[in-house]
Order: C-alpha cells, then structure tokens, then sequence
C-alpha cells in the first residue's frame, strides 16, 4: 500500500496543520504525538471527513484529494475504513444491523457473519451497543469498518477507552489482523503501543511532523529533542563539547565520553530509565546518586536522584528498575553507557 499526503489546513488563529508523508506499506504506520498535535485532524482529512485547505492525498496512485486539480472524494467513495475513538456505533441498531449499515442485502449478510465469527461476537447479534462491554463494541466497530474491505484502515486511538487487561488483549488480537493487512495507520498518544504494534512511526508535533521511520530505530537514535520526550525519555540535559568525544552535561554535572566523535547540531544528551547500570565504584560516565524522590509500580521502583558530587544543585534524573533485581538499596554509584546516550539537537 502506498499512501501520499501533503496538507495544509489551518484550525485557527494559533494553530495550522501542515503534514507530509509517504508510507512504505511495511506493516503498520504509527502516528505518534501529544494530545491536540493534529494526529487524529490527519486522519479525518485521509477519510474526506475534513478538508485541508490545500494540498494532495493518494492511495495507490488513486487521487482522494487535489486542491489544485478541484479534486475531493466523498468519504463514501474513497474505500478507506475509519474507526472513531468511541466506536460510533448506532445506539438504535444491533450488532448485526451495525454490522451490514454500510452494506446490506445479502452480501452484506454473508460478509457480516464471516466477521462476526472471526471477532467473537457469536450470539450478539441481537444485542444494542448500551448492552455490549468496551471490548465487544471494539469488535463490533472493527467488522462494520471491514465489511467493505477497504482500501485503507484508519484508527483512531482504538485502545483508549479499554482498561488494562482489555487492552492488551485487543493490541494481541489486532497483531492477528495486520498478519494479514498491510495498509493500517494508527494514531496514538501512547509510545509503548506504537513500539509494539508498528514497524514505522510518524511523530508530530504542533501540527507537523517531526521524523519518520522505523519504529525501534527512531527509538533508538530519536536524534530531536522533542522526539527524544515523545518516545519516552525522561533524562535529558544540555551539553558542552569538552573533546572530540567527551561532553559534559550541564543540568546533570558530569563529564561523558560518547562512542564517536560528536555530530554537528548536537545540543543535548539524553539517557533512558532503565538504562542506567548500577556499579560499585566511581570512573568515567558514572554518577553519584543523592535520592530526591522514590516511588513504587506494581513490578518496578522509580528513584528521582541529582548528582551529589555536582558543585550546584542539578535537575533530577529518573531511574527506572524491576523489583526483582535485588536492590534493596540505591547503589553508590550507577553508569551511563556510552552506547545507551541519546545524542539530539
């Protein structure tokens, strides 16, 4: 699958939406943000729900929209499949009925049976939204949307409204569905379920996007600060270059040597919770923890620490790290790999 879109669509006096992307139909496409990013606006503009001000968007070399050519699909039209954060089910129609909405008759009768017994909603077919749990009107959701096999899924957030155990659940059987799928875009606020169900991400930020690629190779050199905090990392701190490889971090106090000589436009350094190494004694990249705060998760323990050999009090830095590693005390001392730095401008 081949998706091109290049937009521009302002939402108000503060606020402008201009996205720009390609996929490489490998796998699932993420897209990643905060909330109000413009995440879900890119969506609803792909399914001709709204319409950008300008620009251009193509599935297959099938123009869905041109504003220079006065090209605008109707959403009925342009076989791409959307499902709502909330589902948009019918309240007033069953199952069966939201089901076939889209396509009825006989076909639609035959299709609608064929995902109700691959999604698990045998004998509720009778049922009306209000009598179905978050899980089931997911389900329900998911098959109207693939009934007519679209060209294009689109998903909006669709695990946000399941609880824990639900959602886990849901993400496993979703895997089962892109096994089979190569043309899904998903938009999430959440890093870890974009790492686990996409092999490409987008991140955006205030309406633009900030890089594109692979999922755990974005992950692993982010390379922009605002993408850096996107996916996850709590520990970020400006630097100084004191040697071709070795910089110091201004928030955190320390001198670090890093495996390369430093790229240009590199102004901070960044190192991730559980990245950090306990050792027993002091050296190069390694920091003396003074505990400012702790708390505890159901299967890890959170330190906040500053650097208690820095000459000023420094900003904190979060250490993440199972329960069952047998710390039952901070280390004196905890090392920062070379090769665990994030290195961002």
């Amino acid at each position: 699958m081949s998706l091109r879109v290049s937009i521009r669509k302002r939402l108000s006096k503060s606020f402008s939406l201009e996205t720009e992307f390609e996929t490489s139909g490998d796998g699932c496409l993420g897209i990643l943000g905060a909330s109000g990013c413009g995440k879900s606006m890119t969506l609803k503009c792909i399914a001709g729900i709204e319409t950008p001000d300008e620009g251009h968007i193509s599935v297959n070399g099938r123009v869905l929209f041109d504003s220079a050519k006065k090209i605008n699909l109707k959403p009925q039209v342009r076989r791409v499949g959307y499902l709502f954060q909330n589902y948009a089910l019918f309240p007033r129609m069953t199952v069966l009925e939201n089901i076939t909405a889209s396509l009825p008759g006989k076909e639609g009768r035959v299709r609608a049976r064929e995902w109700i017994g691959q999604f698990g909603l045998d004998g509720l077919e009778d049922r009306y939204p209000a009598h179905l749990s978050g899980g089931q009107q997911q389900r329900a959701a998911l098959a109207r949307m693939l009934i007519r096999e679209p060209e294009l899924i689109l998903l909006d957030e669709p695990f946000s409204a399941l609880d824990t155990n639900l959602r886990e659940l849901m993400q496993l059987q979703f895997l089962d569905l892109l096994k089979s799928r190569k043309d899904v875009i998903l938009v999430t606020h959440s890093r870890d379920e974009a790492y686990r169900l996409c092999g490409e991400i987008l991140v955006m930020d205030a309406g633009r996007v900030l890089g594109k690629g692979k999922t755990k190779t974005l992950f692993a050199d982010p390379g922009l600060v605002r993408i850096a905090r996107l996916t996850g990392c709590k520990n970020i701190s400006p630097v100084r270059q004191t040697g071709e490889r070795e910089i110091f971090a201004l928030d955190w106090g320390i001198p670090l040597h890093i495996l390369k000589p430093l790229p240009e436009g590199i102004t901070h350094v960044g190192i991730r919770a559980h990245d950090f190494v306990p050792v027993r004694e002091g050296g190069i990249n390694r920091i003396r923890p003074a505990v400012t705060r702790r708390s505890e998760e159901p299967f890890e323990n959170v330190v906040l620490f500053t650097n208690a050999d820095a000459p000023k009090e420094g900003g904190e830095l979060w250490w993440k790290y199972s329960k069952y590693t047998g710390y039952d005390t901070v280390p004196e001392w905890l090392y920062l790999p070379p090769e665990s730095l994030l290195l961002l401008g």
